[in-house]
């Protein structure tokens, strides 16, 4: 398998940044190939603009997916994002390794989804969901946060429900450019808890990377049940 991993955390010997490197280390012990994006250690560029089209389709008014679309099949996308995309494109896997920040990934993970994730590749048109260019293809989220489980567990805690937070990039993200999106995994309370249970998360993490094939693809939406328009079609 060719795992393609994307880091976001700012500290390098952070409890995320060993989690992590737990898993480059657990992939390649199982055979398997690894690349990998430290956005952070890469100073990478969050921002979508127009530069990241070195011949733009329109020079006077920017639609930005248009851009993405014109700029792939003209090979004219800036370097970095070029770059990005082949890692993309050669993976089986894509692992997004991130802490949580204000109920949502960090702006830096964000910006790289926003500009890597091009029309005409990614999706476009009837493209999405099931039938986008991501399809055939995994993703798992690695996450940590500070937070304890009662504080996530359904709509009556104090924060409502994580699944709600991250559907933005499960489903609108993940899901919608047609990866089988695996549940993700979660590290608790993570600045706050004990070596001694920092330990047994790390190996929890472990276990669940080398069990990766049982877990069951989240499900969002059967395309064929809707048309063209995507209106839903009646049963």
């Amino acid at each position: 398998m060719k795992v393609f991993m994307v880091c976001a955390h700012p500290e390098p010997q952070s409890f995320n940044a060993a989690m992590a490197r737990q898993t480059i280390e657990t992939f390649e012990a199982a055979g398997h190939e690894v690349k990998v994006s430290d956005l952070y250690e890469m100073n990478w560029n969050p921002v979508a603009s127009s530069e990241d089209f070195s011949a733009p389709k329109n020079e006077d008014y920017l639609v930005y997916a248009l851009e993405q679309r014109n700029g792939f099949k003209s090979e004219s996308l800036a370097p970095d994002i070029q770059a990005e995309i082949e890692k993309l494109q050669w993976c089986d896997l894509l692992v997004l390794n991130f802490p949580l920040f204000w109920f949502s990934m960090p702006a830096i993970m964000k910006g790289w989804i926003d500009r890597v994730f091009v029309s005409g590749l990614c999706y476009g048109g009837l493209r999405i969901y099931d039938k986008a260019g991501m399809k055939g293809k995994k993703a798992l989220v690695n996450l940590t946060l500070g937070g304890q489980t009662h504080m996530f567990d359904g709509d009556d805690s104090i924060h409502g429900n994580l699944e709600d937070m991250l559907k933005p990039l499960l489903r609108g993200s993940l899901g919608y450019v047609g990866f089988d999106v695996l549940p993700p995994f979660i590290g608790w309370h993570i600045p706050y808890i004990s070596q001694e249970d920092r330990e047994k998360v790390m190996q929890e993490h472990k276990e669940y990377l080398l069990n990766l094939d049982r877990l069951e693809p989240l499900h969002f939406v059967d395309t064929s049940k809707f048309d063209d328009h995507f209106h839903k079609l009646e049963n």
